[in-house]
């Protein structure tokens, strides 16, 4: 058995505690806003690999108790975010609404393209397959009382997090930026890193170099309340 005296077993956990801060994953702002650098794997819904392997772990052993998950929505590239936000811009604005109206009502469900999670190859929308799908499928009563997602919602509220995925917009009544959304979960092992690296981003800068509908309404000062609640404010467990 080697014997380390108290100064050298300091210097082992030192070296140690470098090594393992040297071995973490530093994002690149293109992988954090959906514009590539992020290695996927899947066909049509795509993930990180981790991500995805724990995915169909849990899928698989959701299985067993007769419940069939399906992804709804996983990795979404900031070209995708920005055809969404455009369509709806621009419907919101052909129906009355003023510039700023149409920007609050898209953020109620909707991200600003390059700050959505969906960009990091983490977070997913889950629904379950069913015989009778309904139109609408990512709605708040599809998985709440006897909504045809009902089952799933209280297998996921029950194991979800054994598999490493947590809702992230969960129902509290003291959260604020986006509305409750019980489809929406996070991979925490990677997704808390990434947050923490999307936030070194210039999101004013990024914004102003890209076509945006309604871009010269996204101020620097929405931009920081939009961060404070819609980006921030989430389940704790997340952060």
């Amino acid at each position: 058995m080697i014997k380390f005296s108290l100064p050298s077993f300091l210097i082992v956990l030192l070296l140690l505690s470098r090594i393992n801060t040297f071995s973490q994953v530093n994002y690149s702002e293109l992988a954090l806003t959906g514009r590539g650098d992020l290695e996927l794997v899947g066909t049509q819904d795509k993930l990180q690999k981790e991500v995805f392997e724990a995915f169909k772990k849990m899928q698989q052993d959701a299985l067993k108790d007769s419940i069939s998950i399906k992804i709804a929505s996983a990795y979404r590239s900031f070209d995708r975010q920005q055809e969404i936000w455009n369509r709806k811009y621009e419907t919101y604005i052909s129906e009355g609404l003023t510039p700023q109206g149409a920007i609050e009502k898209i953020i109620a469900y909707s991200t600003i393209p390059g700050t959505s999670r969906h960009h990091w190859g983490t977070d997913i929308d889950l629904i379950e397959e069913v015989v009778n799908i309904p139109e609408k499928l990512l709605t708040e009563e599809n998985y709440i009382n006897k909504g045809v997602f009902s089952n799933f919602k209280r297998w996921m509220d029950k194991n979800s997090e054994k598999y490493g995925f947590y809702l992230v917009y969960d129902a509290s009544i003291d959260r604020k930026g986006f509305k409750y959304e019980p489809w929406h979960y996070s991979y925490k092992k990677l997704s808390h890193p990434m947050l923490k690296d999307f936030l070194k981003i210039d999101l004013v800068a990024l914004l102003q170099s890209v076509n945006l509908e309604g871009n010269k309404f996204i101020t620097p000062a929405f931009l920081q309340k939009y961060t404070n609640e819609n980006i921030l404010d989430i389940n704790p467990k997340l952060k």
